[in-house]
Order: C-alpha cells, then structure tokens, then sequence
C-alpha cells in the first residue's frame, strides 16, 4: 500500500466532504480515504498495483472538484507558498462580489422599506420599490455573485447528491422566481386577488451574507494553518559551504549529503548534520521546545532551522531536504491537519443525511403552511428560511479546524502528534507508563562501582575489565556502551572476540583469549548454574543505592560485579509530580532489577513499579494494565520499547525527533523533557474542550433554528423568522466555530502546582 495527501479545491461544506470520500472510496484498489473539510486535503491510501495517483484524481474531477499531490520534495520550497496565493486570489474574488452584493443589497433595503414597514417615508423615491427596478438589481447578485452556488449544486445534481450549495440555490432561487412572476404577470395576481408581494431584497442579501460568511470564514481557515507557515518559515535561506578551503554561499536547495558547512554565531543551522571542528551553543527551541540553548561539540548531532549563539563551527551536512528533522515535522503536523478525529464521526454522519432531510422539511414546511393557511407568501418565506438556516458548515468545520491548531500548537511546543485520533485519545489517559532508562534518566549510564572476587592482585582487575569491554563492545545495549567508556577511561586495551552472543533480557557472551566471559543479571547466572554468593553484599549494597549490578563470569566462575548508575533528568520529579496531580496513575517499568527500580521510583515519586521485566515481556505488561480497563499511555525511547510503544493506547516516544521514534510513536516528544507529557496531556484536554464547544454550538444551532424558521412559534406568538435573518445566522455560525477553534493559538501549558 502506499499513501498520498492530495490537496482539494472547489469544497464548500462537509456534504463536499463527504462525496470527495466516496468518489475516491469507489476507485478499485483505494483502501481507504480520510477528507478533511478543514484542511481541504484527503489522505488516501492505495494499493499502486491496481490504481494509481491520475485514477484518483480522475474520480475527484468525476464528482465536480480538483485535487493534486502535495509532493514531499516540494513542501519546504514554496508549496505551502502556493497554497497561500491560491487563497488570496479566492479572498479578492469573494471580496468583489460581497462588495458588489452589499451595495446592490443596501439600496434594495431602502427600497422595500416602506412595504416592510408600512409607512410611507418620503425620503426614499417610489422608483426603488419598483419591481423591474429591483429585478434589474437583483439579477447580477443572484447570478454572478451566487454564479458558483448554482454551478455547485449542477454538479452534485448530475452525482445524484445535495450539498450546502444546493440549499443555498434552492432557497434564493425560490425567493427570486417567485417574484419574478408577479413582475412579469401581474394581471394574474390582480384577477386572483393576490398582493404583488416580491422578496427580490431578500435573495440578493441572503447571498450577500452568505458571500460574507464564506469570506470570513475563507480568511479564519487561512489562519489555522499558520503553525506549518511558522515551521516553513523557520529553515535557513542560504547554507556557507567549505569548498578547497574556500566559503561559498548557496541556496539551501543546493547543500548535499557530505558538504562541510560553516555557521556563525547568531546564524542559523541550514541541515541536519555532525558537528567536526570547533564548539557552540544552539538554540533549538524553535524545533524541540526546549527552552536552554544546548552545549555542541564535535561528535553532537546539529538540527537545521536551530540558532548558533556562542561561537563558529563546522559540521558535515547528514540530512538534508525532505529527510531534515524540520521537514519531517513539517510532513507529520501536515500529515495530522489532515486526519480524522473518532469524535468527528458523528458530525460526518449527521452532515450525510442532513441536506436531503432539510430538503424533505422545507418542502413539508411548504406544503403544510399552503394547505392549512392558503397564504403563499407564509409558505415561501418558511421554505426559503429552513433551507437557508439549515446550513450544516458548522457541523463540518467544529473538530476539523480544532485538529489543525491544536497539532500545529504542539509541534510549536516540541509535541509531534501523529494523527488526531492520538489527539482526542490523550485526554483520556489514565496510567502512564515510563520507561526508566533514557526516560526518567539521562539515558547516559556510567560505571559508578568495580568489585572483584580476587581483589586487584597480580592486575586481575583490569585483565577483567579487558575481558568484559571487549565483550561488550558488540553490544549496542546503553549498559555496554557505559563498560566500554569505563575501560577507555583506565586506558585498557581492548582485543577481539569469537562466538559473540547477545541473549535479550539477559546478557552476552563471548570467547577472548580462550576464556568463555558472561555477562548479565543475576537471574540469567542461576540459570546458568553459576555460584553468585560470593558477591552478595556487594549487589545488595549497589541495589541499595538504585544502582544497577551486572555479574561477571569467566570460564562459568563469578569473577566481579560492576555497578553502573543512571542520573535522573533534573525535570523528572517536578514531571511526575504534576501527571499525579492530574489525577494519572504513574508506573515505572524497567528491565533492571527490583530493588535498583524502587530506589529509584522514591526518589522520583513513583509508587508502582514493574521491575525486572524483559524487553519482549513490556508489551505484554502494558497488555495487563489494559485488562484493569485503563486507558494506557507508554513513554519510552522509541526503538527498544517499540512493541510497548505500539501496544499502549497512546504511544509517546522521547527522542531528538530521529526517523525511528516518529514512526514508532503515536505522539513524539522532541525534547528530552518529561514536563512535555505533561503539556501533551493538557493540550489534549484544551483540543477536546474546544471541540465539544464547536459540536455543542453547531447542533444547538440546527437543532433550534430550523422549527423556528419552518414557523413553529408563529400559531403561538406570531413569530416569524425572516430569510435575512436567518442567511445572516447560517453565514456567522461557521465563521463563530472558526473563531473559536482559533482561540486555541492562545493555549500554554499550565503549572500544575
């Protein structure tokens, strides 16, 4: 299967959505298609054996709308650029007519003032109410302005479907004709005894207004989307390559894998790459949150878009285009603004059967007004005002626009939040999981502790060290890489090993100089058979103080123990503290031994601990956790807690954004920081909240609005809702749920206390 987003044009509310998805559903070999109204893009899914990208877009052109690809290669080079003067043209278009609409509109109300009235005001001249005047007027408003609305509807019509257009079309239409007839025959109307009622002002305004909203609401969507302009625009313009000891400045486009590049301080980094000559300090808070700037070194990795503070260094370019970190960020957040919510369903499902039903009732609301009252004029202005009011944008735009700003918010914070189903899941978690190593530690284990068994007589212990760093060393375990750095430390020299095994959970193993050398856990040793005793006190001593004890064995005798430490994050305990305060269940899991775990669980605060447990096994325990009905979210590093990761509820992997702990992860925190859990968590709940407001509003709306205008107070209060009116509410309501998604742009992350 491969996926695509396609970019979508010609959409004007969630029934657009809604065909788009099953004109592309249809396609043989399409898995699945996910349209988001919001970001006007669909992700789509397909097996390229039986379909291809032209077949997609074929169906898309099929069903009355345009799409096209939004290449990777070319979304950091001016492709969200080309998005944006796309929607500037359809601003100044919509502009045009509004302002066309409003001032034809305007003199269309002073005419008809003294009909609405009832009084005779001199001030306005009698030609205004004069119906070929306003047949004139109302003409180019009706058919230029709403030019689309028609071709809208002519489109769904020919697919056999009904859309907000349609209801649009509809109901100005049926104010238009119909005084357009007593303008052309008004002999008829005068031998029936009928008035020459015409409702020409309100077509023309209830499209004005309509045009007005869709402005509106045109300029809003433009500003959730603001997040992915912000890290587009965060890239450098140009990169200083190093060419035969020479500086030469080039587009960042042209910087390949390999180039030697210079950075100045107060510059920014161009590309991901390794640090080779010279030190800094960067400020990478524009990417990863994290508000310190960071010591780099050669041998640290550099991100691209990050600041230089302090001083110049040179770094070899590693990632470059599509594959730097800020790209990919860029891919996910777009990637997310393009998924669908589990709470979005119900809209989706309510907007599938929404326009036709309104149709139904309108042409109900006609016929019982008509039949039971005779008066035409009550039946039109109830038909024309249900159609109207009954506009289901809302619905469409409530989970959707709160998606796009609450992921690009995220990823503002160092929070990249794969898809909104993992948006609208955090807010329900109740048990956290973390990883101790690399988690709630610095990940950087050193060796604290060497025992021996036969002391340091005759140089056994650094003739053990050798042994055992120069097994380790074809281990890629974080344990292994500390014994290494010790051996290098006490300038040991290492030699080769034969028959190299690593036994997951347990230790490795391997022959150097003729000794069988084993080094693990204790239990991995009785199984092995082989005496610990000796060193006992020791471990327990080592445990004691939450320091992890590995055993040493040559030729199947314990010979030493070492004992490696783990530093806890300094931000760890204030982390813990504020998840428990949100009422969280926090749980640490480790494959180290008990005593070492709880150790280090006091210190920060953790009162369960699932201790000793192999790699293989935490999927399996976060299955357990599940089985006691909690929603589960799993912290660790992304690569050795993969299968746990991809088991919890919510996988949240801490990284510095590499390949592997994006894909890994339903949500990656970038820094290195537990207090983002925290943020995640809370910008989940502030996502949810203002997603329930927009769905609360939008149904509300609907749900009160279309009796009102179908005249259900007026047998009992005389009320009646005028079409202007009610063009006017169905024009804010869209715009009202846009605006209140964007008031999560204002969202920080609160101190739990």
């Amino acid at each position: 299967m491969e996926n695509t987003t396609l970019k979508l044009r010609g959409m004007s509310c969630a029934s657009c959505a809604s065909s788009i998805e099953d004109a592309i559903n249809s396609v043989p070999g399409v898995n699945e298609c996910i349209v988001n109204f919001g970001a006007e893009q669909a992700t789509v899914e397909y097996d390229p054996r039986r379909t291809d990208l032209e077949a997609i877009q074929e169906a898309v052109d099929a069903a009355g709308y345009s799409a096209y690809p939004l290449l990777e290669q070319n979304l950091m080079a001016g492709e969200d650029d080309a998005e944006k003067r796309h929607r500037l043209r359809e601003s100044r278009d919509l502009m045009r007519k509004v302002t066309v609409g409003g001032i034809i509109s305007i003199v269309l109300l002073i005419g008809s003032l003294p009909m609405m009235t009832g009084l005779h005001l001199p001030f306005i001249p009698m030609w205004l109410h004069n119906p070929w005047v306003q047949l004139i007027l109302t003409t180019p408003v009706q058919f230029w302005c709403g030019y689309s609305f028609y071709i809208n509807a002519w489109k769904a019509l020919k697919r056999h479907a009904a859309t907000m257009d349609t209801l649009i079309a509809l109901g100005t239409s049926a104010a238009y004709f119909y005084s357009l007839f007593p303008t052309l025959f008004p002999s008829f109307f005068i031998n029936q005894g009928l008035t020459q009622d015409v409702y020409y002002e309100t077509a023309a305004v209830v499209m004005t207004l309509i045009l007005l909203g869709r402005l509106f609401e045109n300029r809003a969507k433009g500003q959730t989307s603001e997040a992915i302009r912000k890290l587009i625009g965060l890239q450098a313009k140009t990169a200083r390559l190093i060419r035969n000891g020479q500086e030469v400045d080039v587009p960042i486009e042209e910087v390949q894998i390999g180039n030697v590049i210079l950075v100045r301080p107060g510059e920014k980094i161009p590309v991901d790459g390794e640090v080779i000559e010279g030190a800094s300090t960067i400020d990478e808070a524009m990417v990863t949150g994290e508000s310190l700037p960071v010591k780099k070194q050669p041998g640290d990795e550099v991100i691209g878009a990050t600041i230089n503070k302090t001083g110049s260094f040179k770094f070899r370019a590693t990632r470059v285009g599509s594959d730097t970190v800020l790209a990919q960020i860029v891919q996910l957040v777009q990637q997310a603004q393009g998924s669908k919510a589990p709470i979005q369903r119900l809209a989706d499902q309510v907007t599938g059967w929404f326009v036709p039903a309104v149709i139904a009732i309108a042409l109900l609301t006609f016929i019982i007004w008509f039949n039971f009252t005779g008066n035409v004029t009550l039946a039109l202005i109830t038909t024309v005002g249900v159609l109207i009011i009954a506009c289901p944008c809302a619905l469409g735009l409530a989970t959707p626009t709160s998606v796009m700003v609450g992921t690009g918010i995220g990823a503002e914070n160092g929070i990249l939040i794969k898809g909104a189903e993992s948006l609208e899941l955090a807010h329900k978690i109740q048990t956290i999981v973390l990883d101790k190593t690399g988690t709630i530690t610095q990940g950087k284990p050193t060796v604290t502790d060497f025992v021996t068994v036969n002391g340091t007589a005759n140089g056994n212990e650094m003739r053990l060290v050798q042994l055992t760093a120069s097994v380790e060393r074809n281990s890629e375990h974080p344990l292994a890489e500390a014994v290494v750095r010790y051996a290098q430390s006490q300038e040991v020299k290492l030699v080769d090993v034969k028959e190299f095994e690593a036994i997951t959970g347990s230790g490795v193993r391997g022959i150097v100089s003729g000794h069988l050398v084993q080094i693990g856990t204790q239990r991995w040793m009785e199984e092995l058979g082989i005496n610990t005793q000796a060193l006992q006190q020791d471990k327990e001593r080592l445990e004691y103080l939450g320091k992890t004890a590995i055993w040493i064995a040559v030729d199947g005798q314990i010979q030493g123990l070492m004992g490696i430490s783990d530093a806890i994050k300094p931000t760890s305990i204030q982390a813990i503290r504020a998840l428990q305060k949100l009422g969280l269940e926090v749980v640490m899991l480790t494959g180290d031994n008990r005593r070492t775990a709880e150790t280090i669980a006091r210190e920060v605060g953790i009162k369960r601990v699932l201790a000793e447990v192999r790699p293989e096994q935490k999927a399996a325990t976060v299955q357990k956790l599940q089985s006691e009905g909690k929603i589960v979210a799993m912290v660790g590093d992304g690569i050795n807690d993969a299968p746990a990761l991809a088991q919890a509820d919510v996988g949240m992997a801490i990284g510095t954004g590499t390949d592997v702990a994006i894909a890994a992860s339903d949500i990656t925190l970038i820094s290195g920081d537990l207090r983002s859990i925290v943020t995640a968590i809370q910008l989940s709940r502030a996502t949810i909240r203002n997603i329930r407001q927009n769905l609360f509003f939008a149904f509300i709306y609907n749900v009160a609005g279309i009796p009102i205008a179908a005249g259900i107070l007026f047998p009992i209060f005389g009320w009646l809702l005028n079409p202007i009116i009610a063009g006017a509410a169905m024009a804010f309501s869209s715009v009202s749920v846009v605006t209140n998604a964007l008031r999560l742009r204002k969202f920080q992350a609160k101190a739990v206390a």
